[in-house]
């Protein structure tokens, strides 16, 4: 009788944990949120972009890059290969063109989560930076942009065992950048179940370049979206589950200090900063429970949010725009260009709006 009451209460240990567990990532998820309707003007879908756009990132010419048709987490997802887009903002059609990829690279793996653009002050050559999941591992691909061919031409893979988990990048060279590591563990069951129930701060940052790979930040609950400063100074780090946006000053060794946490109140994405007034967008899940437990007929909604003066003592935190999910089911970023808002999905649609 001592042993079955010992499992008794060891079973009703266990439950009570697992419910404050879940009690806990609830709360953090936002799941009992009501999401509300703040539109913009002049609000259009985008064509050719049916399978999500998860990360858009601008080139100073109005020249947009969008990744498309991620597989992640189990969202849904379908079966074809991710594509790299490109969108001219100044061409008032607003038709996004599919990037032609090189034939000496793996197609049909192709995987495209967080992006990055670096431009060579030497030559103004353009390079993207790619974070790849080919079955479901992280690997960074670096690509030159034909922009006469609307093309890509494949350079290299970075693997690294410091990348195991990759979320977001942001090019600092040719061959230099920092990127999130959203999870610890690797395998996709431990991420998925047993690590989002442990909930522990895990994150981390890494710094990468030919001769040296590092963790420089650490102690995110789930690392996502990061970007960097027009003076390049600082880097931004925006923690989902934290609510927060995170700002780094960079030292001479490449090594990150954190400076201060802006609340933002909301489950944060990717990040995308103006590059002349330095405001930053980002593309927050309003109610990230509605995200992770999709249900069609109760879709996650999209928000974005903009950050002004976020170095000053009182940064300006604005919710521009929100919907309760039946016109654009998770927004995971934001950017603009010439007045408009271009705004992408996980896996959904983009939306085009003014901004005034």
């Amino acid at each position: 009788m001592g042993k079955l009451r010992f499992i008794s209460i060891l079973v009703a240990v266990l439950a009570v944990l697992l419910g404050q567990r879940i009690y806990n990532l609830r709360k953090r998820a936002l799941a009992t949120r009501e999401l509300v309707k703040n539109h913009l003007p002049n609000c259009v879908l985008l064509e050719n972009l049916e399978h999500g756009s998860e990360d858009i990132t601008i080139l100073g010419d109005g020249l947009a890059f969008i990744s498309t048709d991620l597989k992640f987490l189990g969202f849904p997802a379908t079966d074809n290969p991710g594509k790299i887009f490109v969108l001219d903002l100044k061409d008032s059609r607003m038709k996004p063109k599919e990037l032609r990829m090189p034939r000496n690279f793996d197609i049909e793996t192709f995987n495209p989560h967080g992006i990055s653009l670096y431009t060579d002050p030497s030559d103004d050559a353009v390079y993207l930076f790619v974070v790849n999941h080919p079955h479901r591992k992280s690997q960074i691909e670096v690509f030159k942009f034909v922009e006469e061919e609307l093309s890509l031409v494949h350079l290299k893979t970075i693997k690294h065992e410091l990348l195991y988990s990759v979320n977001d990048i942001i090019a600092v060279g040719v061959d230099s950048f920092y990127a999130t590591n959203d999870h610890y563990f690797e395998k996709q069951f431990l991420q998925s179940y047993v690590e989002i129930l442990l909930f522990q701060p895990w994150g981390n940052v890494v710094y990468y370049s030919p001769t040296e790979v590092k963790e420089v930040s650490h102690g995110y609950y789930f690392a996502n979206g990061i970007n960097m400063s027009p003076d390049k100074r600082h880097i931004y780090v925006a923690d989902l589950f934290d609510h927060n946006v995170h700002v780094l000053e960079r030292k001479e060794d490449n090594t990150l200090t954190r400076v201060k946490t802006v609340a933002v109140g909301t489950p944060v994405d990717n990040i995308e900063v103006d590059p002349e007034t330095g405001d930053l967008w980002v593309g927050c899940h309003p109610n990230t429970w509605k995200l992770f437990f999709f249900d069609p007929s109760d879709p996650a909604g999209s928000e974005i949010v903009r950050i002004q003066n976020i170095h000053s003592d009182k940064p300006q935190v604005t919710r521009v725009y929100e919907d309760d999910g039946h016109v654009l089911i998770g927004s995971s970023v934001a950017t603009t260009y010439g007045g408009k808002l271009l705004i992408g999905t996980v896996f959904h649609k983009a939306l085009i709006c003014d901004l005034k």
